[in-house]
């Protein structure tokens, strides 16, 4: 996979915001695209986020999803397991980080990424969460769950 820039992640995110009329159809085809995504989202794995929390994490995959594919073109669909086992594997990797503090856990996941600003922006993202929109309990879940869609996306190409 091409290298997503900080460039082209604002773009996204900005049409995003301009276009929010648009975000329903915009969840539903990437849905199609992605189901072992958008399926993972309002699975019982992610039954520690709050609703508005799953809303946070829906936008932020758009996002990711919508800035691979501006630099990348279209995905092929990925496999459940696939997905499975990026995410076991990055559990394992926060699991061993002797890190206390949420930035310095994710340090292990900036070592040697192709893809270091798109998980920049889900750890920003995260970390400023004023709103309220990413609890201190679901920040890592929802980190390990975007990284692991990354590195499955990052895989295929």
């Amino acid at each position: 996979m091409k290298f997503v820039s900080e460039k082209i992640i604002d773009e996204i995110v900005g049409h995003l915001e301009k276009n929010q009329n648009k975000l329903e159809s915009i969840v539903e085809s990437l849905h199609e695209e992605q189901p072992a995504f958008f399926g993972y989202i309002f699975s019982d794995n992610l039954k520690i986020l709050h609703q508005e929390e799953r809303e946070f994490v829906l936008f932020l995959l758009i996002t990711v999803m919508l800035a691979s594919e501006k630099v990348n073109g279209e995905f092929p669909a990925i496999d459940v397991k696939v997905f499975e086992q990026a995410e076991e594997k990055n559990w394992t990797l926060l699991e061993g980080s002797g890190a206390k503090s949420f930035r310095d856990r994710l340090d292990v996941f900036f070592e040697n990424t192709p893809q270091e600003d798109l998980l920049a922006f889900v750890e920003d993202a995260l970390s400023d969460s004023e709103d309220g929109l990413a609890t201190k309990e679901g920040r890592e879940v929802v980190f390990v769950f975007l990284k692991s869609v990354v590195d499955c996306l990052q895989n295929v190409q």
